[in-house]
């Protein structure tokens, strides 16, 4: 009788402990916060439709659950949860720039005829604090692109957003970069306004800041454009609460910049000092150039032509110090161009 009750004294005991060891795991596995992490596709699902350059230089092709701590992740900000682009003013960049950015790449490509669309809703957090006034890229991110890949691998459009150091407002404005004729030496930007003021206007000295912008977005404000790319032409709607509604229609196919005639006297007084405002662009502009969309934040402060701060490109540093552009997108989407609306 004594053996008989020992034993089962034992099996209870053993069956008792894989009780509490199942317990435990459950727990742990409903507590881990590994199963709670928000990735960005969660936020904003076409994620599957782009790669990543991350502001370390690292690449990622599949962004499905995928997230980096300081560049690339989710916030919420007590209401909405957002994807967070971050990158700092110095770090590993791509080879065709000397900027850093944690921006997403289109896998899709496309000509100007066939087209695309592409979307945000976002706001810009921070912007470097340091930099020339004088030089025109300081205190400014990209926060969405077109870009070629054939020829000189330009820019048709580059969507900005830049503010002064101690200025409440900032300036949101769009780039357009001449497919150059011939060698890409004379190649140049014309710049147009959104709200706020257009690329060209700088200080007058590295210290010296520009009035601000009276109709201008703030950090922190939400806004959001569209990129609508259909049969060549290129369509641009801004929107933001408490502004006005700001369209742009802009061919891809043929160039007002053909001639020298045609270029802009902002062109030639912007690249005065760097010889380049005698460039011309093709006459078929990027007619039948494959092109796609960038999204995200391409921090447009370096050490060198902006002369901003880089603590040596210590990017904890940087962030610590403010050498860095952060911007948050709530809302995105990447498609096929649209017949533009009457």
């Amino acid at each position: 009788m004594k053996k008989v009750a020992l034993t089962l004294s034992i099996l209870i005991t053993i069956f008792a402990c894989k009780n509490d060891a199942k317990t435990v795991a459950d727990s742990t596995t409903t507590s881990d916060p590994i199963s709670t992490v928000k990735y960005p596709s969660d936020v904003i699902p076409f994620m599957d439709k782009w790669k990543i350059l991350l502001g370390d230089g690292t690449y990622e092709d599949n962004l499905v659950n995928f997230q980096k701590d300081d560049f690339f992740y989710v916030e919420n900000d007590g209401n909405t949860d957002w994807v967070v682009y971050k990158t700092p003013n110095s770090g590993i960049t791509s080879r065709t720039s000397s900027n850093t950015r944690t921006e997403l790449g289109e896998k899709k490509h496309w000509i100007p005829e066939t087209g695309g669309k592409l979307t945000g809703t976002l706001k810009v957090q921070h912007v470097s604090t340091t930099g020339d006034a004088t030089k025109a890229s300081s205190y400014s991110v990209v926060i969405g692109q077109i870009h070629s890949d054939e020829g000189h691998e330009n820019e048709p459009l580059k969507i900005y957003y830049k503010k002064f150091p101690g200025h409440t407002k900032g300036s949101v404005f769009w780039n357009y970069e001449i497919n150059t004729k011939g060698d890409n030496s004379g190649r140049f930007d014309f710049s147009t306004a959104v709200w706020g003021h257009d690329f060209s206007v700088t200080g007058t000295s590295p210290n010296a800041y520009p009035e601000e912008p009276k109709n201008g977005i703030a950090l922190g404000e939400e806004f959001s454009y569209e990129v609508n790319v259909y049969k060549g032409i290129m369509y641009l709607t801004f929107t933001s609460e408490g502004h006005e509604t700001i369209k742009f229609t802009k061919s891809l196919i043929k160039s007002e910049f053909a001639t020298r005639a045609d270029i802009p006297e902002q062109v030639l007084r912007v690249y005065a000092n760097r010889d380049k405002g005698d460039g011309v662009e093709r006459e078929i502009a990027y007619a039948g150039e494959i092109n796609y969309f960038k999204q995200g934040a391409y921090n447009q402060a370096n050490g060198k032509s902006t002369k901003s701060e880089t603590y040596d490109g210590d990017i904890v540093k940087q962030y610590e110090n403010g050498s860095y552009a952060e911007v948050w997108f709530k809302e995105a989407t990447v498609g096929e161009s649209t017949a533009p609306k009457q």
